[in-house]
Order: C-alpha cells, then structure tokens, then sequence
C-alpha cells in the first residue's frame, strides 16, 4: 500500500525538494504552506504521516501539532531551523514523534519517516497477547492502554517504549536499549528524548507522575518497569 505524507512548511523551495524525494522513495506526498491549510487537508482526506515545520507564517507549528494530535494519532515529525534543546522538548511534550533539526539529509528524513510509520503500523503476532498489570492494560493489537478501563492517549512512539518496558518488566534498561528496542535501528536522536517520552507516559499511566510507582527511575543506569505495584495480586 502506497503511503501518503503530508508536508506543512511555508519554505517552498524546501518542500519541493523533499517532496520530490520522498515522491522517487515510493511516497506520494502532499504539500500545505500554511498551518490551516495543513489542517484543513488533513481533516479533507488520511495521511499516514505529517512533517511538520515549526515557523509557519500563520498557526505555530507546535499549535498545529496540538491541533492534530487532540484529533487523532497521526505520526508526525517535526523539522526546524531552530537547534535549542528546548524546542525539541516541547515539540515531543506536545506529542511529536519525532524531531529533526534543519540542515538535515534527506535519505535521513526518510529514514525517520519510514521508522514511525512502521511503529504505528506493527501487525500483532500470536504471542503479542494483552499485557495486564493491576489497574493498567496494554493492548497491542489495537495499540490502546487503559487504566482501570479508562483509555490513556499516547503516541505510537509511546506505546512501543511502553510495551518495550512491559516486556522487560523488572529488567533495568537503559536509554540506548530501549532506543534499539523500539526504533530496531541507530538514528541519530538527542540523549534526553527518552526522558520526555518517559515523562509524557507517567503523566498517562501514573497516579502521580512526579512519584512513580510504575516506571521507575534507577539514577545512572536508566529505567525499570514495575511488575507490581502496593496492594496488587
């Protein structure tokens, strides 16, 4: 099935360029140079990815990101002129998959694009079985998470990470373990990515995120998830 990507960034000449990449990679790619009129192509039709620029003449591009991800879980990557760390935060705070900084190579591009949408699009297996710990479900057939029944909204990036500690439940694994368990291959990603989704999934799961008792912090060594928590069978 051909995939379609839609390009929100007012520099023309850009996404020309990458279009006509992505285009010659198999893609069939749509672009918007505006923040509302990528909205409104996004609610006139489906894209199976968005790249998103954050300096758009209209609508900032971290508002268009929140727009989109309080209607549904389209993968999108964010790209940028700007290089301070905090722009990256905010962007995976707000619900980013994935953040690229420009200059930035082309077959780089399509080599992140090509990870998150393989992450939203993993065929359950037989032995992919719901997880259950106490109050908190993780379904991977239909990529949802509940607790106490009660759907939780996470990114696909997310929900592997969370998966990825669920199946490790009690193992300690650090920030490059889990970066090889949920993307499967070495791209270039900044140290502290992890700890924002980690953040973003404690605020989903977690009674209180600034005192976990599911995903816990082991200082220096990295992350581990709880098998059980006080009071559960």
């Amino acid at each position: 099935m051909t995939e379609r990507l839609l390009i929100i960034d007012d520099d023309a000449r850009l996404a020309a360029m990458v279009s006509d990449y992505l285009a010659a990679a198999g893609f069939v790619v749509e672009r918007r140079f505006t923040g509302r009129d990528g909205l409104a192509a996004l609610d006139g039709g489906a894209f199976d990815a968005v790249i998103l620029d954050v300096m758009l003449p209209d609508i900032d591009g971290f508002e268009v990101c929140r727009t989109i991800r309080a209607r549904a879980q389209t993968p999108i990557l964010m790209l940028t002129a700007r290089g301070e760390e905090m722009d990256r935060v905010v962007g995976l705070e707000i619900g980013a998959d994935d953040y690229l900084s420009k200059p930035f190579s082309p077959r780089e591009l399509q080599a992140r694009i090509r990870a998150i949408l393989r992450r939203g699009r993993v065929a359950a297996r037989p032995e992919d079985a719901p997880l259950r710990f106490g109050r908190l479900h993780i379904d991977r057939e239909s990529r949802t998470v509940r607790v106490d029944g009660e759907e939780r909204t996470l990114t696909s990036y997310q929900f592997d990470l969370l998966a990825a500690l669920a199946d490790n439940a009690g193992r300690v694994l650090n920030r490059e373990r889990l970066m090889d368990l949920v993307k499967g291959e070495e791209l270039e990603a900044f140290d502290r990515s992890i700890d924002v989704h980690i953040s973003r999934i404690r605020s989903a799961i977690e009674d209180d995120p600034r005192r976990p008792r599911r995903i816990i912090t082991v200082r220096g060594a990295g992350y581990v998830f709880a098998k059980k928590q006080d009071g559960e069978a």
